[in-house]
């Protein structure tokens, strides 16, 4: 991927989706931390659906301690994984209390050491919530970053978001994570990527074999 390809595909990017944000509602903090991590393996939407309950029911770290984990289990049931992610939200909140007066860590490092906080969680917090530059990778920005060959097939997830970090400037790290994952979520899909009509087409690795299969 050289310079020239790098900065269309972050024109057109901005042209098709310049407000892209992250989808998961929070106000605060610690709300978005406690979305993001309820959104493994999860659809945002399904998240906003749970949340509008559970963000009126649980205020801070103390309420989700105020019950017991067969209550929170049942409260975000229709989330997969409820079990293991109720669990780790408990463990997260204990530490919140004991280590941060409650608070959300500013910092990366500290993110990561709380219960189902991983790497894409941390990012998304850090830049969401904290105004830090961060690209977070998930499904569809791993999906697009190897369609149209910023990455290679084989790279890994922490990979990919060190070939972005290179290939983006750090100013613009934040809002290209919000479009990647705007384009891979609307337009190029898992499944069923718009190809017919896509403007960076010519860059695509599938997009080109698909043609060529079609017309073989």
């Amino acid at each position: 991927m050289n310079k020239k390809n790098m900065q269309r595909i972050l024109e057109t990017l901005g042209e098709m989706y310049p407000d892209a944000y992250c989808e998961l509602n929070h106000e605060n903090p610690f709300e978005l931390t406690i979305a993001v991590l309820l959104s493994a393996q999860c659809t945002d939407k399904k998240v906003n659906q749970v949340t509008a309950q559970l963000f009126q029911k649980y205020k801070t770290p103390w309420d989700y301690l105020s019950v017991p984990l067969e209550e929170l289990e049942q409260d975000i049931k229709q989330i997969g994984l409820y079990r293991s992610k109720a669990k780790n939200i408990q463990k997260l909140c204990r530490a919140l209390i004991d280590e941060h007066q409650g608070e959300i860590p500013r910092s990366h490092e500290e993110l990561t050491k709380l219960a189902g906080v991983g790497r894409k969680t941390a990012n998304v917090v850090v830049s969401n919530a904290f105004g830090v530059p961060a690209i977070a990778v998930d499904t569809h920005v791993e999906r697009v970053s190897k369609r149209l060959g910023i990455c290679r097939w084989k790279d890994s997830v922490l990979e990919v978001e060190k070939t972005l970090m290179k290939k983006v400037p750090q100013e613009d790290w934040t809002q290209t994570h919000h479009r990647l994952i705007f384009f891979g979520r609307y337009h190029c899909k898992a499944q069923a990527p718009a190809c017919e009509v896509c403007p960076l087409m010519d860059l695509c690795r599938e997009g080109k074999k698909r043609k060529k299969d079609q017309l073989a």
